[in-house]
């Protein structure tokens, strides 16, 4: 369920970001000033009648953190005229004052002493994503003291905004390059990267809270990184409470309007580690966010598709073209988590609502073409007048249609080439195909990609309650090499399947009614009908058709039974165990039963001293995982604090997020809020990072396999 506008994680990052490029002032604006869609000025800010225009310097995660959330446009409203890169050959300017907005790190600080020194800019205010360590802050105090460049810096804070929010209750730590996955599974890890690791999570998560403006109750397994983690957060938020002159979670909040919450309207903050369920990284997804992430190259809020110069000639080669999926993107905001052949159904009918509010417009004014308005001027003053102000608005409409069709031909084409919709079908009941029909499919040549098949396998053997013995083992790893797979990761997969299984969940829900199937089919009856019109929409968008397959209805036609069931993932059933528990199954409560209760606010509700990652993770499973007897004791949950239920949650997955998880909280959110329930219930979901199964696969499970192996 999206969150009430100025209620979202990205609405509340904005916030904070608005502030900081105001010069950390709060940025007022009266009555009369016009907004954009971000809720930004569209005239730059003044003071005292005049513009104040700044420079803006970023390294990676600065820039990661603001690109999803602000165009160039909407820093321009703010008064950035430009915006580089840390390590960038940077003009002096000497007349405008700089922002910076990096890490604290060495390289950092060594940069900005030299900026000083060479006078590059007027002032500078330097904000630090996280908290700076005081011995750094001392270094560089001393830096600047022997350059004699301290009455430069005008500010110096820290900002608490290491964490990239990509949709509005969606964000990641952009953790990539540290591979957590394998970073906390891998026996090859050293403590102190492990450490690293570790606290870069727990500065993350803090900043996450601090955003958010109220400490929330944190639950837990034990016995694996997520207890190290939450205790060192519990820790940290306990000592800021304590120990902190500028409590950032008092009723003077650093964002404007965030209360400092009472018990009961206070979150759950879920962490749990990625070996609870692996199948979402790997699973075949239908929704159109899903399938855009796992089929296109994809960073942060920019999907690139490749696709042939000419679909007639492959030899040409191919071309890459990129689409900003931008926060004011109202298709992407209302069709991202439905099925993809609901999108395709969405798309033509605001093709068409456009098309007749378009040709209304042209009639009353009397022109021919919806372009021609602003060269005629016989047209009515009066509806002239009408018509050019909503001409922006409706081209706005039209550019963002024109986009999603686009993509949705690529995927369309994807779905071609690679069977897609086949892999989807049989991962919807993945547990009830044998081995021989699993063996089957690995051997029929599809003309796909390979990694899909090896999904699958993954899929089948994580999920089957079947016994497979070594020398059918054996068959299956043959099978999949002569498919042209690459079987490294295998060796991992079956070391980890035992304890995966122990933690996963997935049910197919109750709500599964006849009603229901029966208005999937009444769906999937009018989308046959407009399949044909979808192929007459790709040509009036200039969407080369030839490279689609002749006859779309009959491809769509194919698809057309494959709605997702609905099915709650284990993520989804453990919040709802911690969230509903007087609706949640028997068998998720039982799972949930012994998490960790930490309570950050209580003098009662703690944990243990934080203790050595290595400590809580030695176990019997790869990394430490559940089920080992590593972990030391944390707080136990009293029976009350078991069942207290929350109307809001932040889950966190340590070691990779998947968007088919993200998408199913929004939607079991969302069924709560039309099934009746009193309160509202809304789900932030987060990741150590955000990859699709292709980069799992080969970054992460690959590294693990060749270790064993």
């Amino acid at each position: 369920m999206a969150a009430a506008r100025g209620n979202a994680l990205r609405d509340k990052q904005i916030l904070s970001i608005r502030k900081i490029l105001n010069l950390n002032e709060a940025l007022e604006l009266s009555e009369g000033d016009e907004i954009n869609a971000n809720g930004l000025p569209v005239a730059p800010i003044l003071k005292d009648g005049t513009p104040i225009w700044k420079v803006l310097v970023f390294d990676d995660l600065g820039r990661d953190v603001i690109s999803p959330v602000l165009q160039v446009s909407d820093l321009r409203s703010l008064g950035v005229t430009m915006h580089m890169h840390i390590s960038a050959n940077r003009a002096k300017i000497p007349d405008v004052p700089a922002i910076y907005l990096v890490e604290p790190t060495p390289a950092n600080l060594e940069a900005i002493t030299r900026d000083l020194k060479n006078g590059l800019y007027s002032s500078v205010y330097v904000n630090f994503l996280s908290s700076i360590p005081r011995p750094l802050l001392e270094d560089f105090a001393a830096q600047t003291a022997v350059t004699e460049t301290s009455e430069q810096i005008a500010q110096i804070y820290d900002q608490y905004l290491n964490f990239i929010v990509t949709e509005p209750d969606l964000f990641s730590l952009g953790m990539q390059k540290q591979h957590t996955y394998w970073a906390l599974n891998s026996a090859k890890t050293n403590d102190e990267e492990l450490d690293r690791v570790v606290d870069r999570i727990v500065s993350g998560l803090f900043s996450v809270v601090v955003t958010l403006g109220v400490i929330p109750v944190i639950r837990c397994p034990k016995g694996a990184a997520a207890e190290v983690i939450a205790q060192r957060l519990d820790r940290k938020l306990r000592d800021h409470v304590l120990n902190s002159k500028d409590n950032l979670f008092s009723s003077q909040s650093r964002t404007p309007g965030v209360a400092a919450g009472t018990p009961t309207s206070r979150p759950v903050l879920i962490i749990l580690d990625r070996n609870v369920d692996l199948i979402p990284m790997l699973s075949h997804s239908w929704t159109y966010q899903s399938l855009c992430f796992d089929v296109f190259r994809s960073e942060l809020n920019r999907i690139t598709i490749e696709t042939p110069v000419d679909s007639n000639n492959p030899a040409k080669g191919t071309t890459n073209k990129s689409y900003d999926l931008a926060a004011n993107d109202f298709f992407w905001a209302k069709n991202a988590c439905l099925p993809f052949p609901q999108v395709a159904e969405d798309i033509d009918a605001e093709l068409t609502k456009y098309k007749e509010e378009a040709e209304a417009i042209t009639k009353k004014t009397g022109v021919t073409d919806f372009e021609d308005l602003q060269n005629d001027t016989s047209a009515s003053a009066q509806h002239l007048k009408a018509a050019i102000t909503l001409l922006p608005e409706l081209r706005e409409r039209k550019a963002t249609l024109d986009m999603h069709m686009n993509i949705l031909a690529a995927i369309l084409q994807e779905i071609q080439n690679r069977k897609l919709d086949n892999y989807f079908q049989l991962e919807e009941e993945v547990a009830k195909q044998t081995k021989a029909q699993i063996l089957e499919m690995i051997r029929t040549d599809d003309k796909g990609q390979p990694t899909d098949k090896l999904r699958l396998f993954i899929i089948w053997f994580l999920s089957t309650e079947q016994d497979v013995s070594r020398p059918e083992w054996q068959q299956f790893e043959e099978a999949l090499v002569g498919a042209g797979c690459d079987k490294t990761c295998l060796a991992y997969i079956r070391q980890v399947r035992a304890t995966t299984k122990m933690t996963q969940l997935t049910t197919i829900s109750n709500q599964q009614s006849t009603g229901q199937q029966s208005g999937s089919s009444d769906l999937f009856n009018r989308f046959s009908a407009i399949s044909t019109r979808l192929t007459d929409r790709l040509k009036e968008t200039g969407v080369p058709t030839n490279a689609l397959s002749s006859n779309v209805a009959s491809l769509l036609g194919g698809i057309k039974n494959f709605l997702p069931v609905d099915r709650d993932l284990t993520v989804t059933k453990i919040t709802e165990s911690i969230m509903d528990p007087s609706a949640a199954s028997s068998s998720a409560i039982a799972k949930t039963e012994h998490y960790l209760y930490f309570d950050p606010r209580s003098a009662n509700a703690r944990g243990t001293m934080p203790q050595p990652v290595r400590a809580a993770t030695q176990g019997g499973a790869p990394g430490g995982l559940p089920g080992g007897p590593g972990g030391a004791p944390g707080m136990g949950a009293s029976f009350g604090q078991r069942r207290q239920g929350f109307s809001e949650a932040l889950v966190f997955m340590v070691g990779g997020g998947s968007m088919d998880e993200y998408g199913n909280l929004q939607e079991w959110a969302a069924r709560g809020a039309t099934s009746g329930d009193k309160v509202k219930k809304r789900v932030l979901y987060g990741a150590s990072e955000l990859i699709n199964a292709g980069q799992f696969i080969t970054e992460e499970l690959n590294r693990l396999g060749k270790e064993i192996s």
